[in-house]
């Protein structure tokens, strides 16, 4: 598995491992995370239950559509 070499500033540094402790993660399997999430093409897992599924207002309803309007052909 190839390996990525990264300089950044002492302050990021430390929110890095900050954020990582707090999810129980190394610094290397956090930031590894943080790129596989960046860089996939991919939905994020439970997007469409928590973002289009996750709706909890009334039912939204469509209003009826008016007829589509004739143009001028070019």
């Amino acid at each position: 598995m190839p390996q990525l070499h990264f300089y950044v500033p002492d302050n990021v540094a430390i929110e890095v491992r900050r954020r990582a402790d707090a999810h129980g993660l190394t610094m290397s399997r956090y930031v590894a995370q943080l790129v596989r999430r960046e860089v996939s093409d991919a939905w994020p897992e439970g997007y469409f239950d928590s973002i289009v599924g996750g709706w909890k207002g009334d039912p939204l309803k469509r209003p009826p559509q008016l007829q589509a309007e004739r143009r001028d052909e070019l």
